[in-house]
C-alpha cells in the first residue's frame, strides 16, 4: 500500500502563496490518481484538487484559478501551489489515492497525516 507524507505547510497572510508537497512512499504502478483534501476546524473534509498519472487535473471550484496541482513522477511526488490566499483556506491539507468508482473522500484512501496551513487576515 502506498503512503503519503505531506508538507510545506505554514502560517501566512492573506494573498500569499505556499505551495504544498505530497511524497508518495511510490508511483511506480501505471495508472494512479492522487488528489489533494483540506478539512477546517468543525468541517468535513473536502476535495480540492486531483491529477492523474497522465497529467489530467481537477479542480473544486472554491480554489478555481488560485491553487495549481502538479506532479514529479520521477520524484513520486505531487505538488500543490497555492496562490493569493484566503483566510477560508485555512485547513489541515492532505493527499490520498484514488481507490474507488467515483471522487468523494471516501473513494480515497492511505491518507497522509496532513500538513496545517493557517491564513491570516
Amino acid at each position: 500500500e502506498v503512503q503519503f507524507a505531506e508538507s510545506g505547510g505554514a502560517v501566512v497572510q492573506t494573498g500569499g502563496s505556499l505551495r504544498l508537497s505530497c511524497a508518495a512512499s511510490e508511483l511506480t504502478f501505471k495508472d494512479w490518481v492522487i488528489g489533494w483534501f483540506r478539512q477546517a476546524p468543525g468541517k468535513e473534509r473536502e476535495g480540492v484538487a486531483c491529477i492523474t498519472s497522465g497529467g489530467m487535473t481537477y479542480y473544486a471550484n472554491s480554489i478555481m484559478g488560485r491553487f495549481t496541482i502538479s506532479r514529479d513522477s520521477a520524484k513520486s511526488t505531487v505538488y500543490l501551489q497555492m496562490n493569493s490566499l484566503k483566510p477560508e483556506d485555512t485547513a489541515v491539507y492532505y493527499c490520498a489515492d484514488h481507490i474507488g468508482f467515483g471522487y468523494t473522500v471516501a473513494d480515497f484512501a492511505s491518507w497522509g497525516q496532513g500538513t496545517q496551513v493557517t491564513v491570516s487576515s
